[in-house]
């Protein structure tokens, strides 16, 4: 992994932390904001991250799940047990092999992520609205850089 030399452009690594922690800030007051309109019962981040892994990679291996989000395959294996559980992903057995089990989301966990995608793209718009012409076109000029800056992100380690 690639790291910032944190002795030149500090403006640079200022301007990245900035980055940062303006799209924690985001994610969560959006995730808060959104949730209570679609009767979803809340995840915890863990768990929503894990759901989004399968989501974006259906017959992903509980190992795979693990190196993406740069945790222990144990920890992960036991939120995934909440999330088989909740009826929100299945385990699939390998008939060749019983030792590989894939993991794929439910009808139920797509049913919940159109909520909910729809429920954040309706608070950022909400919020949006207060904004100025300008300055929403500047966060859709910013759209490319920002979906392969998460592109990136979500390589495995």
């Amino acid at each position: 992994m690639e790291s910032v030399d944190r002795t030149s452009g500090s403006a640079d690594v200022a301007a990245l932390r900035d980055v940062a922690v303006s799209i924690i800030d985001i994610s969560s007051d959006v995730r808060r904001k959104s949730h209570n309109e679609t009767g979803v019962r809340p995840l915890s981040n863990g768990l929503l991250e894990i759901l989004r892994v399968i989501e974006n990679h259906p017959g992903i291996t509980v190992a795979e799940a693990a190196a993406r989000l740069g945790r222990q395959f144990s920890n992960v294996s036991v939120q995934l047990r909440e999330l088989v559980a909740a009826g929100l992903v299945t385990r699939i057995r390998d008939a060749a092999d019983k030792r590989y089990v894939s993991l794929h989301p439910t009808a139920e966990s797509q049913r919940i992520k159109v909520l909910l995608e729809g429920a954040w793209a309706d608070a950022l718009a909400t919020a949006s609205g207060r904004l100025s012409p300008e300055e929403r076109g500047q966060i859709a000029a910013c759209l490319p850089a920002l979906r392969r800056l998460a592109a990136i992100l979500a390589e495995p380690e």
